[in-house]
């Protein structure tokens, strides 16, 4: 190096190690000065530490349901219009799951937070038009609210022909948002409901929809039954239709603290070797689609090598029950199908009942129609040859998994289910699921420390919002909505709802549906709701029919819907077959969005070319953007997926004019109501007499409606134990949901959520890190029901009321009551001499190998072939190759493709560094995922003469995507029925609104057809060609 161009000259001499020093300051004057070269006096000083003037705001992450807890920095107190702003985020170190972790998403939530894609102002496109125009917070909620009265005075239908009020509004569609507040779903569900609204849906429809059904169809509710930091206490850990080490990182460290300090071993199961696979002990391919042929396996190993809990078995599952003569299953069908309908009549799909009107059992397992034989019979056709034949794993690694999760059997050893989506977005997405939850209560892990069934949803508060019921059919707390035959009367509805229990002395929860729903009635319309009303029932809509995003998209395709609110969603980019979907959005008259970011379903309407090919002037959609705030801004509370309700605490004001969602949702309503109030109209009985009693009716505060969430005492109510006392006084919140009452006396909008706002507070808003036992941290935020933290946990002892593993107590029989580290799930002081079972929510009080009259497709799970298959049959029984209960409407069955024409199978997954299609608008995450891109085989990229980098065309019957071809070890070839089925990897985050490089939406390849309970669409196994683009 010449001297006169080296960094340091003039004859100072500098050593090796202060060269570094300096390289690594910089020559600033410290540097300078270090090396003695400073021409001035060296001054000390001190800079200011950026945060020390910052505001300190606890919240949580927004984006998955590992809810972790953040730390938001602000600068600008409000004072003399120093408007706060966000300047850094981090984790909160004593968050009990993340402590202090963040993901590479979470670590962009400033940038989320800041993005160029944040919407700050009302806009509207006019019909036709090509651009956005700004106009007013009352221009447009003027012209929403009058185009919404309009449609629903022209299609509200009051009455069905039977002269049943059912208040149905079907021509406006609603959708709302996945990572909103719990108090921004209960006020929506109050708007929604009150109007009309019975074709809405929530992102659960399109992602866990079939854990509901699956988890309540088999032990009473349908949620991850166990908790994030529980997990550690696993012994065998399986994951399979989910990748948590990429979805949900911070989440996913529980199992790697499993592996550490228990030595727990991991296996995946999975069509890609994908990140959780990196760090598993073994890992085993699969065909997408093909589940239960794997889990179905299990089951018939597990039975042929006498690898089952007995003692658990035969005390606490449906096992020794006598099912009704005259069920059957031969060559593909169940008992009870009608091939017209395309349905089954399900009354053999129940338990013989004695003279008691109780369920027979047989405890010797020898009748033959007992469930247990029943089980053997139909699992003893999936034997290891079969499961490899159609599902391509090895022999050897199906038995490898077989005997892990067979060794935990043994009541000293526990193995959990980690999963998500890649077991849900199927036509059997609620049997694969219950296939899973069966092969957990044959090895006893339910209700036990490190066992359950988790599931892993995705987005924030999907959890909270199925909570609440913001689903077509749906109440709070998983109360129905009223069907117009089945629930004609209030007196048809309690009773179709109130079951009586099954086996005596059974503790039956569901008995207090009463209760439950007369406090909801309450609460919607607070003293109009009296009992010489039915407590308003007949406000309430009534549904004919499931009105899903499917069915949704169907009716606007028709031209059959008029208006659409969509509230935190994208449903362009998440409904299946986008190029429908767009069209069927160019047939609405108006479409309403909230959100607080541009997204592709506001500007559907736009051409981008061959990604969004549209001739802007002919669609005459009118499209209102409303700016809503984000996470940041707002107070409230979300659930995570093990049922935490976190409450969260705003730490800014929104961009421009944002408004929060209650604001906007109130706006909308007094807007409506004064309409109805000057001008009458149609059915305006439920809207005028709503109870909307809200300090400021525009403006509903979060900690208002969480308190309506938890419940008040409307009248004093007297102590069960003790008539002469008060158990609540008139006016107070009640301490959890058994105050609630029958008879008008309390107001509850969600009986689950009871607890959560009590009269010592904000229940929610804890943060006792404490852990009592097991990773068990009660004090910490409050997790329904009752902030019990594992679901079934009466069933972690045995009958006799001893856990079944001392290293594992959790709860235990203490000679006067049931106590420990947990709440206990169960009737607290009812001895185990009683003999009642742990699974209160079931009227016969067992977990259910055998699923009685619950789910359309079968009581037991059996292997149908995704709509598009691979194979063109179905080897078990060829004359049935799908399941014979999938609804699927003409328009979607002429757009599915054959296996001749597209002889690759696509599936979509999620990568760790994105989120949906959020964080295509964030800086940080563009910048670490910029382009689109899919994966393939080496040997599928040799074929079709395709190496890493090309551009590749992907097509299906609906449409193509282009895209970067990956070329990877990752995916595999597998023989499946003696063929070769190539499987195609394709991420799904892209789309045009984006800080990131344009790309393609995924959905526009994927079949539009969903899972036979939830209509959750299939998007993990459709038919796709590839070639060079």
């Amino acid at each position: 190096m010449d001297k006169a161009n080296s960094p340091v000259s003039g004859g100072l001499q500098v050593s090796r190690r202060q060269f570094f020093k300096v390289s690594a300051s910089g020559l600033g004057a410290a540097g300078l000065a270090m090396m003695g070269a400073y021409p001035g006096s060296a001054h000390a000083e001190v800079r200011t530490y950026r945060l020390s003037r910052a505001r300190e705001t606890r919240n949580t992450c927004t984006y998955c349901s590992v809810g972790c807890g953040v730390l938001m920095y602000s600068l600008g107190d409000g004072a003399k219009n120093a408007k706060a702003e966000i300047i850094h985020i981090e984790g909160d170190p004593d968050h009990p799951v993340s402590r202090g972790a963040l993901c590479p998403k979470g670590a962009g939530l400033l940038d989320f937070v800041h993005s160029p894609g944040r919407l700050k102002f009302p806009e509207v496109r006019e019909p036709g038009s090509t651009e956005w125009k700004r106009i007013s917070w009352d221009e447009a909620i003027g012209r929403i609210a009058k185009h919404m009265k309009a449609d629903r005075d022209a299609n509200l239908v009051e009455k069905n022909a039977e002269g049943v009020p059912i208040n149905r509004w079907l021509s406006t569609a609603m959708l709302t948002a996945s990572a909103s507040s719990n108090e921004t779903g209960i006020l929506t569900q109050k708007f929604m409901r009150s109007l009309g609204i019975v074709a809405t849906d929530a992102q659960a429809r399109v992602c866990h929809g079939p854990t509901v059904s699956a988890l309540a169809s088999t032990f009473g509710r349908g949620a991850m039954t166990n908790s994030w930091v529980d997990i550690k206490n696993a012994d065998f850990i399986l994951v399979m239709g989910g990748n948590a080490a990429e979805a949900h990182p911070v989440g996913f460290r529980w199992a790697i603290e499993a592996k550490k300090q228990r030595g727990a071993r991991l296996i995946v199961v999975d069509p890609r070797f994908n990140r959780t696979a990196s760090v598993a002990d073994h890992y085993v391919p699969i065909r997408v689609g093909s589940d239960i042929v794997f889990l179905g396996g299990i089951i018939n190993w597990l039975i042929q090598h006498d690898k089952i809990h007995w003692d658990y078995v035969k005390a606490y599952t449906n096992a020794s029950a006598i099912i009704q003569e005259g069920y059957s299953f031969e060559e593909g069908l169940f008992s009870g199908y009608d091939a017209d309908k395309g349905a089954y009549d399900r009354k053999t799909w129940t338990y013989e009942l004695d003279e008691k009107g109780q369920a027979k059992v047989d405890p010797t397992l020898q009748h033959p129609r007992c469930v247990w034989n029943l089980l053997k019979q139909h699992y003893a056709r999936y034997t290891p040859e079969v499961v490899a034949d159609l599902t391509g794993s090895p022999v050897d690694g199906f038995e490898l998994v077989c005997k892990h999760l067979g060794e935990t059997s043994a009541t000293d050893k526990v193995g959990t289910i980690l999963y998500a989506l890649g077991w849900t977005q199927h036509t059997t997405g609620t049997q694969n699921i219950r296939t899973m939850a069966m092969i957990q209560l044959m090895l006893g892990n339910v209700g036990m420390p490190g066992g359950g069934v988790n599931a892993l949803r995705g987005h924030s508060n999907i959890q909270g919002l199925s909570d609440l019921g913001l689903l077509s059919t749906s109440l709070p707390g998983y109360l129905p909505l009223p069907n117009e035959k089945q629930h004609a009367t209030l007196d048809a509805y309690l009773t179709a709802n109130t079951p009586k229990a099954l086996r005596d002395g059974q503790l039956n929860y569901w008995g207090n549906t009463p209760k439950f729903f007369v406090s909801l009635m309450k609460w919607f319309w607070g003293d109009k709701a009296t009992k010489d009303n039915n407590w308003g029932y007949d406000w309430l809509p009534k549904w004919d029919k499931m009105y899903d995003v499917l069915h949704i998209t169907e009716l606007m395709y028709q031209g059959k819907i008029n208006g659409f609110v969509v509230q935190g969603f994208n449903p362009l980019a998440s409904f299946p077959d986008a190029h429908k979907v767009r069209d069927a959005f160019s047939k609405l008259k108006y479409m309403v969005i909230i959100d607080p970011i541009a997204t592709e379903t506001s500007t559907f309407w736009q051409n981008h070319g061959e990604s969004n090919d549209v001739d802007s002037s002919k669609i005459q959609t009118e499209v209102f953007r409303l700016p809503s705030t984000c996470f940041a801004e707002e107070d409230g509370a979300i659930v995570n997926s093990g049922r935490w309700l976190q409450w969260h605490f705003k730490g800014a004001e929104p961009p421009g004019e944002a408004r929060s969602d209650q604001e906007i949702i109130g706006e909308m309503f007094v807007a409506l109501r004064d309409l109805y109030r000057k001008e009458g109209g149609k059915g305006a009985e439920p809207i005028l007499n709503l109870n909307w009693s809200y300090a400021d009716p525009k403006a509903p505060t979060p900690e208002e409606l969480a308190k309506e969430l938890n419940g008040k005492a409307l009248a004093d109510i007297p102590d069960p134990a003790d008539k002469t006392k008060v158990l609540v006084k008139k006016g107070e919140q009640v301490p959890g949901f058994a105050a609630l009452q029958d008879d008008g006396s309390t107001s509850c909008a969600c009986w689950i959520f009871s607890g959560c706002w009590t009269q010592a507070g904000n229940q929610m808003a804890r943060r006792d890190n404490t852990d009592v036992g097991l990773g068990n941290t009660p004090g910490w935020a409050w997790s329904w029901p009752a902030n019990r933290r594992i679901l079934y946990n009466r069933a972690s002892c045995d009958p006799a009321g001893k856990p079944w593993d001392a290293k594992r107590k959790l709860i235990a029989w203490n000679g006067e009551r049931w106590a420990g580290a947990d709440v206990p799930d169960f009737k607290v002081d009812s001895p185990p001499e009683a003999g009642m079972n742990p699974f209160i929510m079931n009227p016969e009080g067992f977990g259910r190998l055998f699923c009685t009259d619950k789910l359309v497709d079968g009581p037991f799970p059996e292997h149908y072939e995704p709509m598009e298959t691979p194979l063109g049959t179905n080897p078990l029984h060829p004359k049935v190759v799908n399941s014979p209960a999938v609804r699927i409407f003409k328009s979607d069955r002429e757009r599915l493709g054959k296996h001749t024409e597209f002889p690759y199978v696509g599936t979509t997954y999620r990568l760790t560094e994105h989120f949906q299609f959020w964080t295509k608008s964030v800086r940080l995450n563009a910048i670490a995922q910029p382009e689109q891109f899919v994966e393939i085989s080496e040997v599928l990229a040799k074929e079709k003469g395709i190496v890493a980098g090309d551009w590749v065309k992907v097509s299906s019957k609906r449409g193509f995507i282009k895209a970067k071809a990956v070329v990877t070890k990752r995916m595999k070839p597998l023989t499946v029925n003696k063929q070769t089925v190539h499987q195609i990897g394709i991420p799904l985050h892209w789309g045009w609104e984006t800080v990131a490089k344009k790309g393609y939406l995924t959905n526009i390849l994927s079949a539009a057809v969903g899972d036979c309970n939830t209509q959750t669409p299939e998007y993990k196994a459709f038919l796709v060609n590839l070639e060079k683009a």
